[in-house]
């Protein structure tokens, strides 16, 4: 299968949608590929039945703030929508996806070419085109947009575009193991834990959040350091040592979970290149974007794809005038 198309975009997260959201209005075809099953990169939920009942986790990022003008603009439009509600609980200017952290996403996927499930392998020239290879499949375009984590960016470009990719290289992305436990019962403790310092860096009832509503289940996000001491740890064996880890901290009795999980995310926390946002080059006709581009935060991301899709549309504007 070959998919011909005018921009291609190779990530589809919040910094990817985002560009791609910008751009629809060009009149240019796009085609977003992302290597996940459906919206949510970072911003992910999963749902899962426990007991005959159905839960979900944000395992990813737990909640977003809104600072820039123009993304509060974006982000009160997603309240006014039903997608997006502040969450007290995690400070004064947080706020949640509702009914979970990937309804924004979600939302921002509806009616773009998404291609799910498609891992972009290797990206060269074909004449005058770029052509991806993805598995079995095949996607050509004249203008390539990589917007995922600075690790996977580097591979991808690293024989194509050698500036961009040496730039990804030099940022250093910090791991987190994330835990998702369902218990029977109420535990005994606030909504929301967080420390600079311990094993654990962040617990919350997913529950409380606005929108949610069900079983008592719980997010446990291990440190940096203490994810990088279990990392090639199986699943479940991280998930029993990091929810020993959480009843330590938090001071309360052991509880048995009726569900326990984990999810490793390698790229988590980027160190951020402040000040670069985006970057594209008109005559590679290859951009990048991503929080590590702006700042590692849901926000930063955001900015990033709009900053990289509005250098894409004044290049355009440029080569018709």
């Amino acid at each position: 299968m070959d998919g011909q198309t005018d921009i291609l975009i190779i990530g589809g997260g919040m910094a990817g949608l985002s560009a791609a959201t910008a751009l629809a209005s060009t009149g240019r075809r796009i085609v977003v590929l992302d290597k996940g099953r459906g919206p949510g990169g970072r911003m992910a939920t999963r749902r899962v039945e426990i007991a005959g009942a159905q839960a979900s986790f944000d395992h990813g990022a737990q909640y977003f703030t809104a600072r820039d003008p123009a993304f509060r603009e974006q982000v009160a439009q997603w309240e006014q929508a039903g997608i997006a509600a502040r969450w007290p609980a995690a400070g004064e200017d947080a706020w949640v996806g509702t009914p979970g952290m990937n309804a924004c996403v979600r939302h921002m996927a509806t009616g773009l070419d998404m291609r799910w499930g498609v891992r972009a392998e290797r990206l060269h020239r074909d004449g005058a085109l770029w052509r991806v290879e993805a598995g079995e499949e095949a996607f050509t375009a004249s203008t390539i947009l990589v917007v995922v984590p600075a690790e996977q960016a580097a591979a991808l470009l690293a024989d194509v575009a050698p500036e961009m990719a040496a730039l990804a290289a030099g940022v250093v992305s910090a791991p987190c193991w994330a835990v998702m436990a369902g218990f029977a019962e109420r535990l005994p403790f606030a909504d929301t834990f967080r420390s600079d310092s311990g094993p654990v860096s962040w617990a919350a009832r997913n529950a409380a959040k606005p929108g949610r509503a069900g079983l008592e289940t719980w997010v446990i996000h291990a440190s940096p350091a203490r994810s990088r001491e279990l990392i090639d740890l199986p699943r479940d064996e991280v998930a029993g040592i990091l929810l020993a880890d959480f009843f330590a901290a938090a001071g309360i009795a052991p509880t048995a979970p009726v569900h326990c999980d984990a999810h490793r995310w390698l790229y988590a926390l980027p160190e951020a290149l402040k000040g670069e946002g985006a970057r594209y080059d008109p005559d590679l006709g290859i951009g990048i974007a991503g929080d590590w581009l702006h700042s590692p935060r849901v926000e930063g991301a955001w900015l990033s794809g709009r900053a990289l899709a509005g250098a894409v549309a004044q290049e355009r504007v440029a080569s018709t005038s």
